[in-house]
């Protein structure tokens, strides 16, 4: 999936995120990549279902996929942190 579709979500406010998401489907492109990791998860799956319910009832979940991720911060610990993606595909041909 080309760069452009996909949207990192971090710690701005939801609508943003709904915002970006909206911005590229009404641009011709059939699928958006949400990705998120750690305590922003909830926050993806929140784009996600505001997407699909009130903006754009076309749109399907493709898939849902969760992993896991090693960091390591600065001082050169590493930890594990939960991560999904969401793919978010519109209908209607």
């Amino acid at each position: 999936m080309p760069e452009s579709n996909i949207i990192y979500v971090g710690s701005k406010p939801v609508m943003n995120y709904v915002l970006a998401a909206i911005t590229i489907f009404h641009g011709n492109i059939k699928e958006v990549l949400i990705k998120a990791r750690g305590r922003a998860i909830s926050r993806s799956v929140d784009v996600a279902e505001i997407i699909k319910n009130k903006f754009l009832t076309d749109i399907k979940v493709k898939s849902i996929t969760t992993g896991t991720e090693m960091l390591r911060t600065e001082d050169g610990n590493e930890f594990n942190t939960s991560t999904i993606e969401i793919i978010l595909e519109r209908g209607g041909d």
